[in-house]
């Protein structure tokens, strides 16, 4: 297992396989087949919506969210205006649902954002909000489905509730085993350095406030 700065900062994809057109940690593949199989056996077309993620795409993310170029929503999937807030606030508004470039676990490969595309068309534009995976959404039943079968495949959801961080994803899993190895090897020092190196807005504000962005956002998870 690999653990550079890079890797683990989004930086380098030595890591990475081709699993059904998407990008994933080669540590991974051989469960998510196999919960991709019984998923299918279920009923259910798992697939993904998000996997890897480099640095560069979570830069253009947090650029244009912050910038007010794409829209930042709430804890209750509501518009948020960023206009008046601190530019601490206006981080931490959209840490809720978009991390710090260098600071996604989908940078690792390891977690994946998951749909059912039985339950589409391919017309339909997935959001990936609350609506889509609780009690007569899209996307409910393979929600449950996994809520109930994906620890036996080394599963599970790192932001199953909101902890006064990140929002409640329930369209998030992640290889817990992998993820938590690459947790281990990331620190708030490896996240500094890198984003030293950029320019991008709310810099200042970001790194006089890391160490409570840190423990917010990053550490503040499902440890179950």
């Amino acid at each position: 297992m690999m653990f550079s700065p890079g890797i683990l900062t989004g930086q380098a994809d030595q890591h990475l396989v081709e699993f059904h057109g998407s990008m994933v940690n080669w540590a991974i593949v051989s469960d998510l087949q196999s919960l991709t199989i019984a998923a299918k056996n279920a009923g259910f077309d798992l697939a993904i919506a998000s996997s890897f993620r480099n640095f560069d795409r979570q830069l253009m993310i947090w650029q244009k969210k912050y910038n007010g170029e794409t829209e930042v929503f709430d804890i209750n999937d509501e518009p948020v205006e960023l206009k008046g807030l601190s530019d601490l606030e206006k981080c931490q508004a959209i840490m809720l649902f978009s991390a710090l470039p260098g600071a996604s676990r989908h940078h690792w490969g390891t977690d994946v954002d998951f749909y059912d595309k039985a339950a589409i068309t391919e017309r339909y534009q997935i959001r990936l909000q609350q609506s889509e995976y609780i009690k007569g959404g899209r996307f409910a039943a393979l929600t449950a489905w996994l809520d109930d079968n994906m620890a036996q495949f080394g599963f599970y959801k790192p932001y199953d509730q909101y902890r006064g961080g990140i929002a409640c994803e329930p369209w998030h899993i992640s290889h817990k085993a992998t993820a938590d190895m690459m947790l281990k090897k990331f620190s708030e020092k490896k996240l500094e350095k890198v984003l030293k190196q950029y320019n991008f807005a709310g810099k200042e504000a970001v790194l006089a406030n890391l160490s409570v962005l840190y423990k917010q956002f990053v550490l503040n998870i499902n440890l179950d």
